[in-house]
């Protein structure tokens, strides 16, 4: 990572950021210095992109919806406040672009947030990063 100010992140300095994440089953635990980073990272991959695809593994429906609902206001999203409580671990998806959402139980092993880059020109970011921690933006 850089140690330049992480105000000014480019592109490449953001998704070298978030491909740590790449292919983890279960996101780490940060320590809130290393949160600062990865947000930013985040957002500014967010803000180049048309619109996100957000996919949440947590081990309850409580925990799922509280990612949800900071990831989606991190990103300026209205998320749905009217998803079933559900018993056990929970599978989340959320699309940025219509507001579509869902949750159902989830019996696989990994937990985190996945976020998908949508971008209509061939040019913009079109990538996948995750598993991101639950908790980045709490």
């Amino acid at each position: 990572m850089s140690t330049s100010n992480n105000h000014n992140l480019t592109a490449d300095e953001a998704k070298k950021i978030l491909n740590k994440f790449n292919c983890l089953d279960i996101a780490p635990i940060l320590k809130p210095s290393e949160k600062v980073s990865i947000r930013r990272a985040l957002i500014l991959v967010a803000r180049m992109s048309d619109y996100l695809i957000l996919g949440i593994c947590a081990d309850t429906a409580e925990e799922g919806i509280l990612a949800m609902k900071t990831y989606s206001q991190a990103f300026g999203y209205e998320a749905p406040n009217n998803l079933p409580q559900t018993e056990g671990p929970v599978y989340i998806k959320l699309n940025g672009k219509n507001g579509l959402c869902y949750i159902d139980s989830y019996s696989g092993h990994h937990r985190g947030v996945l976020v998908s880059c949508q971008s209509y020109d061939a040019g913009g970011i079109n990538e996948m990063y995750g598993h991101l921690p639950i908790d980045l933006f709490v």
